[in-house]
């Protein structure tokens, strides 16, 4: 049984980190507020852009004329996967789920027998890859002095993968990231980045649909449009996964938060246990020693 000044700075240090985490989980709200509007401002734009993008893809269709970005190499032999995980941890599960969306993929890919490759942003998602495919990583984006996420970071991110696709390296390529649904919900997403993939538009009979003329043609806007689609795409993910990070964060202090106080009542009840078995044995031998006299 322990004693009663081990029970006692087991509580004060029970409770000195019920207070950090109580400090990070109000860190996170605030944090989360920001990131939250952010990525929800950014939704519409990403959406009609994709709109765009498909009514001008369905047109031009798969023909040779297409940009490369669009039509892609004809290959599928080398896949580039970028995974975006956050720079802390402390977030529950959110670096691991990503990690393993990336791996499920990976894995599926060797035993195909096709080549990969990948660049990791954010270092929580380097660790676990690298334990199992370091040979595999070719970059890292280091996001650690980065306080707010910009376009230009997504620009940087998305001119280093068209690079490497004008340059041959690889044939298709994937991004990962936590896509936020609410503080408790973020899902861990795969999106097809290179070659460019958007849903065509659906037809409705029943609605006037306009016809648009492009001017100069749609093979001319898509050469233009397409790299600052992947920039796009990248941008989204980035505010997404912002988001997830923060609402992981918060959700995760809350439950340890809420540990921390369940361990604070368990081990004052033990100590008053044993404060009071304490007592009695005292009791009992100034009784005895009485007795005996």
């Amino acid at each position: 049984m322990p004693n009663l000044k081990d029970l006692k700075n087991r509580i004060s240090s029970v409770k000195n980190t019920r207070k950090i985490t109580k400090a990070m989980q109000m860190v996170a709200a605030a944090k989360l507020r920001r990131a939250q509007e952010a990525a929800e401002n950014a939704r519409p734009y990403a959406e009609q852009f994709d709109q765009v993008m498909g009514q001008l893809a369905a047109g031009v269709g798969g023909s040779d004329t297409a940009p490369l970005l669009l039509r892609g190499t004809g290959k599928e032999e080398v896949f580039l996967l970028v995974v975006m995980t956050a720079e802390k941890g402390l977030c529950g599960g959110f670096n691991t789920n990503i990690a393993k969306k990336a791996i499920e993929r990976i894995e599926d890919l060797k035993k195909r027998g096709k080549t990969v490759k990948i660049i990791t942003v954010g270092k929580k998602g380097r660790a676990v890859l690298k334990r199992r495919y370091e040979d595999m990583l070719i970059d890292h984006v280091d996001m650690t002095d980065v306080k707010t996420v910009g376009y230009g970071n997504a620009q940087e991110i998305a001119q280093d993968v068209l690079t490497r696709f004008d340059g041959g390296e690889f044939d298709v390529a994937y991004i990962y990231y936590g896509e936020f649904e609410n503080v408790i919900t973020q899902h861990p997403t795969e999106q097809q980045i290179v070659p460019a993939s958007y849903d065509a538009p659906e037809d409705d009979a029943t609605s006037n649909s306009t016809v648009y003329e492009y001017e100069p043609s749609e093979e001319a806007i898509l050469a233009d449009l397409l790299p600052r689609g992947v920039a796009t795409q990248i941008f989204a993910a980035l505010l997404e996964n912002a988001a997830s990070e923060q609402g992981a964060r918060m959700s995760a202090m809350d439950n340890a938060t809420r540990n921390a106080d369940d361990m604070i009542e368990d081990l004052n009840r033990e100590y008053n246990r044993t404060r009071q078995a304490v007592i009695t044995n005292e009791l009992i031998e100034i009784i005895s020693g009485a007795e005996a006299l």
